[in-house]
């Protein structure tokens, strides 16, 4: 585990470009590996969660090639398998990856006849996989998790007929959404999947692009839009996803667009940025605080729309986040602790349960982390509240393998008043592994 520091600094300036989107990455591989035919992936994020989804598909049985595009971007050609072609003569290694063994799981339970086993690091093997499990065996799966921790990976999978189910989701979920979305391509009947809030619609913009019959209907109408919404699949005979170029990733980026507006004198842009309307809940989040944001649409990639955005320094002041919001910013809810640090007032984050499940447990990393660098913040079962004292004296944070924690104490290091040590800053390239240099850039 190697260490390091960040200093405090003013003026950060320039334009860095968005790495490409961790979500859209992992479930373009997979399609890829699902579908018939060949698929070219442009700009696909190279980093060890999605090199672990690469691997897991040529695990699988699916043609994998990779060329280095330059700037933390693969171009990759996949030839899949089809929808009920994977064969593994061995567990398959996920690595760090919670969305692909949660996603996989999905399509592997349908495999009738076939033995998988699905294993990982040791956050993998400490991650419930229940969530996923519980409607899996609804619709007919056999999977035996481990017994200790209960729940947890190593997933052992009996490939078996699978029959729709209608699926309220308890906690809404963008993985376990698109987990039961992908078992029911290959169960009888449909599959209907309900959000209690909207969640990341990645999957079924992918889908559909794939040849899918996707169905997706709005549950109520909320004063702001996405709608939950109610999504219906039924069996395929096959997928043929298309070639695509992934987007900016909005979640990795937000590192870069908070610091500009915490570091004093700051102008921060970033391009290439996805700008999905279910994944940009931190731009509503900061137009509250009254951040000096601006958005720029210009076009658009794999049926997702693209733009830049830029982050003025100025005051904040808090807000509160709970509700539809949360799972419209779950990646970016320890950067709204990191804010309430600085806004005037108290920062209040409730239902956010999810943030337990995540690399780490991340309503106990973010309080512990930041209240070691000064932060005047306390845990709730379902998130925290912390009050904004103006900024943060500086210290140390450990990353515990979370890559966003890792890049979180980057971005407090800058706008600290006295520095902060990052321990396990390395986690940062599960996801961006050229966030320091891109950073760096801005300086």
């Amino acid at each position: 585990m190697s260490s390091r520091r960040f200093e405090p600094t003013r003026g950060l300036a320039g334009t860095v470009a968005a790495p490409p989107d961790k979500s859209i990455s992992h479930r373009a591989a997979l399609l890829a590996a699902m579908s018939e035919g060949s698929c070219r992936i442009s700009g696909y994020l190279d980093a060890a969660d999605t090199r672990s989804t690469l691997a897991a598909m040529e695990a699988l049985g699916a043609a994998v090639e990779i060329e280095e595009e330059g700037g933390g971007r693969l171009g990759v050609r996949v030839r899949g398998v089809g929808l009920r072609g994977p064969r593994a003569a061995k567990p398959i290694d996920v690595g760090n990856a919670g969305t692909l063994i949660r996603l996989l799981s999905g399509w592997l339970a349908s495999q009738e006849g076939q033995s998988f086993e699905l294993s990982g690091d040791e956050s993998i093997q400490r991650r419930p996989m229940g969530r996923v499990i519980d409607p899996l065996v609804q619709m007919g799966a056999r999977i035996d998790p481990d017994p200790d921790p209960p729940g947890t990976p190593p997933l052992r999978i009996e490939g078996a007929a699978l029959h729709g189910i209608h699926y309220r989701m308890p906690v809404a979920s963008a993985q376990v959404k698109s987990c039961l979305l992908l078992a029911g391509l290959l169960a009888e009947g449909e599959t209907v999947v309900q959000e209690p809030q909207p969640t990341r619609d990645h999957t079924e913009r992918m889908l559909a692009a794939a040849g899918v019959p996707v169905r997706s209907e709005p549950v109520s109408a909320l004063p702001t839009a996405p709608s939950p919404a109610r999504v219906t699949v039924s069996a395929v005979e096959r997928l043929r996803q298309p070639d695509l170029t992934v987007p900016g990733d909005l979640s990795s980026a937000a590192f870069h667009l908070v610091a500009g507006l915490l570091v004093p004198g700051s102008v921060v842009r970033v391009e290439g940025v996805g700008l999905n309307p279910t994944r940009v809940g931190l731009l509503g989040i900061l137009n509250r605080m009254g951040a000096r944001i601006e958005v720029e649409e210009s076009s658009f990639q794999a049926g997702e729309p693209v733009g830049a955005v830029t982050a003025r320094h100025g005051e904040l002041q808090a807000t509160r986040v709970d509700g539809a919001e949360i799972a419209l910013a779950i990646d970016e809810l320890p950067l709204v602790a990191l804010l309430g640090c600085f806004a005037g007032g108290e920062t209040l984050v409730a239902g956010a349960e999810e943030l337990r499940h995540k690399e780490s447990d991340r309503i106990a990393t973010v309080v512990d982390g930041l209240a070691a660098l000064g932060a005047d913040i306390v845990a709730h079962e379902d998130g925290f509240a912390v009050r904004g004292t103006g900024g943060l004296r500086g210290g140390r944070i450990a990353a515990h393998g979370d890559h966003r924690i890792a890049m979180l104490g980057a971005v407090a290091g800058l706008a600290s008043r006295e520095g902060v040590e990052v321990d396990g800053v390395e986690a940062a390239a599960i996801s961006y592994p050229g966030f320091e240099a891109d950073l760096a850039s801005l300086r």
